[in-house]
C-alpha cells in the first residue's frame, strides 16, 4: 500500500470534490492547489478545468488568499513586508495582489510590532558593545523582512 500510484485520482468529479476540500480547509494559491492537483495525477486540461470550477464556486480566491497569508503571517509570525512579500512571490501570487495584501496592514501596528520584536530580541543579546549590538538587532529585523530605513530608525530612537 505504500506505492505512490495507488492513491492517483483519475476521475475528475472525486479531484473536484478533494480539491473543494482542500480549499475550504484554509485558503490557498492557485499555485498551490495546482501542484496538489497534479501530486493526485491528474493531467494539464483536468487541473485547469477544476481550477476554474474553484474559482467560480469561490473556493478559490487568489486576493482573498493572499490578504490572508499576509495578514498570518505578520500576526502571527511578526514577518516583515519584504518577507511576506517574497512569501507570495514563491505561490506564484500576481504583483497587483501583493501589494493590495500588503495595504491590508497597518502602518501603526506594523511599527508596533517591528518595536516589539526588536525590544525582545534585545534581552536575549548578550554582547556589551553598543554597536554590535545595534548590527545583530539590525541583523535580526531584515533576516524578519523588515525594510531597512524603518528598523534604522526605530534603532536610533532606541529600543528600552
Amino acid at each position: 500500500m505504500d506505492n505512490p500510484k495507488t492513491n492517483k485520482i483519475t476521475d475528475e468529479k472525486v479531484a473536484l470534490a478533494k480539491a473543494e476540500n482542500y480549499c475550504a480547509y484554509q485558503e490557498r494559491s492557485q499555485q498551490e492547489v495546482r501542484n496538489k492537483l497534479y501530486e493526485w495525477g491528474l493531467w494539464e486540461a483536468a487541473v485547469e478545468n477544476i481550477i476554474i470550477l474553484l474559482i467560480e464556486g469561490r473556493f478559490l480566491n487568489e486576493e482573498r488568499f493572499a490578504k490572508a497569508y499576509a495578514q498570518g503571517k505578520f500576526k502571527q509570525k511578526g514577518w516583515g513586508k519584504i518577507k511576506i512579500k517574497q512569501g507570495l512571490k514563491l505561490k506564484k501570487v500576481p504583483d497587483v495582489l501583493i501589494k493590495k495584501a500588503l495595504l491590508t496592514i497597518s502602518g501603526d501596528d506594523y511599527l508596533k510590532t517591528l518595536e516589539r520584536l526588536l525590544e525582545k530580541k534585545d534581552k536575549t543579546i548578550t554582547e556589551k558593545d553598543t554597536r554590535k549590538r545595534q548590527y545583530k538587532l539590525q541583523q535580526y529585523a531584515f533576516s524578519r523582512g523588515y525594510e531597512s530605513d524603518l528598523v534604522l530608525d526605530v534603532l536610533r530612537k532606541g529600543v528600552d
